[in-house]
């Protein structure tokens, strides 16, 4: 799996390709939780070019997703194709994640600047 990763404003946008499984999960966890632990709040995982994720990766998903609840963070999730969508739903994970159609969607729930 590749892992792009860009910042647009207070977004810290993660850009998937191939597959998240046991294999690659263990990478993918490692950067998430050091962009959470340098202070972003505001994760954005773009599963445009994402063909798979098993158990594994939803586990990243969770603990990161806990990691920005603590710090009073989001992570939304978007550009998912419909098989992966569909392991969100059958998860029961598409109930407390925000998941939108595009990238220009997740960019505007951005959290506003504080000061």
């Amino acid at each position: 799996m590749e892992i792009n990763e860009e910042t647009k404003g207070d977004a810290h946008i993660f850009r998937l390709v191939g597959r998240l499984d046991s294999n690659t999960s263990p990478e993918f966890e490692k950067r998430i939780l050091s962009t959470i632990g340098n202070g972003s709040r505001f994760l954005i995982a773009d599963f445009k070019d994402l063909d798979y994720i098993s158990s594994a990766g939803l586990r990243v998903i969770l603990k990161a997703t806990k990691e920005l609840k603590r710090a009073e963070g989001k992570l939304v999730l978007c550009s998912m194709k419909d098989y992966v969508k569909e392991v969100f739903e059958i998860s029961g994970f598409d109930t407390f994640l925000p998941i939108v159609p595009t990238l220009e969607e997740a960019l505007e729930g951005q959290v506003p600047p504080r000061g």
